[in-house]
């Protein structure tokens, strides 16, 4: 939302203020201090949007699913695709009343998921396979663990033996040295990360899948922050940044 508002935005998500309430502000005055990973986080999402961009401009008919939808705005602002957003109920409803899927110009599906109780195979059992399909699943794997991820990895590629798969992934070590003091603050709003592997992306190589593409966030959080730095300048300061926390595109 703040990205959105600025002269020169990262993403310009102009469908972020629509889904902030009152209880929202609070929160992120709350985080308004830690600048660094704020940062990373639009980074992360414009890193996605780019990638997504791409995969359309290829195949016109692209279904992309979004795993842990949150609020999502891609199926607005980006251009083709069907795009199917999965989150908890009370999710939902908020977008639904905020931005109803009616208002966008892509084929958008919203379809309410209780993690818990129910199966994201059978929330998908609808959704074709003989398309092309890209799963994003973003700011989720950090605070799942291993069990659970493997079983996720199992039930996509049964419901779509071929596709690709967009997520972001953080070492053990990137934690530990940069991450505790954000996740102190997370943990007090009820969730809490559960990571355990020093390579994350070694359960996905494990599991069926191959890697294509990895970026760091970042990197490029540097390079899109504005006014921007020239390529030269960031190959010579990318030995000094962080480590550890990139967006993976992997396939089956």
């Amino acid at each position: 939302m703040l990205d959105a508002e600025r002269p020169n935005p990262v993403c310009g998500d102009i469908y972020a203020r629509s889904f902030m309430t009152d209880d929202g502000l609070q929160i992120l005055d709350s985080f308004k201090e830690e600048t660094k990973p704020n940062a990373s986080n639009v980074g992360r999402h414009r890193i996605i949007d780019d990638l997504l961009r791409q995969e359309l401009s290829q195949h016109s008919e692209l279904t992309i699913i979004i795993i842990g939808a949150g609020f999502d705005s891609r199926g607005f602002r980006l251009n083709g695709g069907r795009w199917i957003e999965l989150d908890e109920p009370q999710v939902i409803q908020h977008k639904n009343e905020r931005l109803p899927t009616s208002q966008s110009v892509n084929q958008v599906e919203r379809l309410p998921i209780d993690f818990s109780t129910e199966s994201v195979e059978d929330k998908l059992s609808f959704v074709s396979h003989t398309s092309p399909v890209v799963i994003v699943i973003e700011g989720v794997f950090q605070y799942l663990d291993n069990d659970t991820i493997v079983d996720l990895l199992h039930k996509l590629k049964r419901l779509f033996p071929k596709h690709k798969l967009i997520c972001d992934l953080m070492t053990l070590e990137f934690f530990e040295n940069y991450g505790r003091r954000l996740h102190d603050k997370i943990n007090d709003l009820g969730a809490s990360f559960r990571l355990t592997l020093p390579n994350p992306a070694e359960l996905f190589l494990g599991n069926g899948y191959k890697q294509l593409e990895q970026t760091s966030i970042i990197k490029m959080a540097v390079k899109f922050e504005p006014p921007g730095l020239p390529d030269s300048v960031l190959d010579t300061l990318d030995s000094s940044l962080p480590k550890g926390y990139d967006i993976f595109v992997f396939e089956t």
